[in-house]
């Protein structure tokens, strides 16, 4: 059984990541409005990648998120690692601590600067280099899902909850896959296409792919990066993992083995399958793999 730090009391841990969380969620609801106009828009992106855009809202809910913690916890002794700390610090990550918050203030920046909505905040904590807790907010839906190392539930800001309702128990035609909008290649609308899925939903940010996972909209998240591009990183998937594995799915590469966290470049590479049913996902991991082997899809 796994034990928090010592004077960290697990419900009010929870008490505090919901205040948190809805603080920050008015943070990026504002800047969202903001970007309605688009004068604003060159104001609120704070670089000139396109490809890895950066933002205000990253950086301000950056900013509360690790203050609060480091307010409220002071005497604690866990780590930080946020994905804007690491773009904007050349000094490397101490992953040496058992417990490690793991951020991602905005998950789903282009969806944000184009106002799809499909935009979440991922907040982990990382015991021994595996997700155990895991918050995702969805301004956007009023949702936050919540997994606390035993259980997971939605709040809306209400107090009101949504409870999990994962699909159970099908294969891979019979499934709704839920992909991305602006990461898909050639090589998975291939994959995609061989395996012919009985429809795909288009989505922003994985935090809202895992979501609809787990409310039971979608059955299928692959993610497929090519050799040599850029992959997501352990801010894209320790939030995800906590809430989809405690609501009693599964997320692993294709070779079904579990997500390695705190590498030194923090890349998640590969091609990464997340489902709704742990008692499948394995078979469903297999047949996979011999769609690419059968039609030399990708390179294994």
């Amino acid at each position: 059984m796994i034990t928090l730090p010592s004077g960290v009391d697990i419900n009010n841990l929870i008490d505090d990541l919901r205040t948190f969380s809805w603080e920050a969620s008015e943070t990026l609801l504002y800047y969202a409005q903001k970007l309605k106009d688009t004068n604003n828009k060159s104001n609120i992106i704070k670089n000139n990648n396109e490809e890895d855009p950066v933002t205000l809202a990253d950086l301000k809910v950056n900013e509360i998120i690790i203050k609060r913690i480091n307010e409220k916890y002071r005497d604690i002794n866990w780590g930080i690692l946020s994905e804007e700390n690491e773009k904007i610090t050349s000094e490397n990550f101490n992953n040496e601590a058992q417990w490690t918050w793991v951020l991602d203030p905005l998950d789903g920046t282009k969806d944000f600067l184009q106002g799809t909505r499909n935009y979440a905040m991922h907040l982990a904590l990382n015991y021994r280099q595996k997700p155990y807790l895991g918050i995702v907010l969805i301004p956007e839906k009023e949702q936050l899902w919540i997994a606390d190392g035993e259980k997971v539930w939605c709040e809306k800001k209400d107090g009101s909850k949504i409870k999990p309702n994962l699909s159970k128990n099908k294969n891979l035609q019979e499934m709704i896959l839920v992909t991305s909008k602006n990461h898909r290649n050639p090589t998975l609308k291939n994959l995609i296409k061989k395996i012919n899925f009985k429809d795909v939903i288009i989505m922003g940010s994985i935090g809202c792919k895992i979501a609809s996972i787990v409310r039971g909209e979608s059955d299928i998240y692959i993610c497929l990066s090519l050799p040599g591009k850029s992959s997501p990183k352990d801010w894209d998937f320790a939030a995800p993992e906590a809430i989809l594995k405690t609501a009693g799915g599964a997320i692993t590469n294709l070779d079904n083995e579990g997500l390695s966290y705190g590498e030194s470049n923090f890349q998640q590479g590969g091609i990464i399958v997340a489902s709704s049913n742990i008692n499948i996902h394995e078979d469903l991991c297999l047949e996979i793999k011999k769609i690419i082997k059968r039609y030399e899809i990708y390179p294994i």
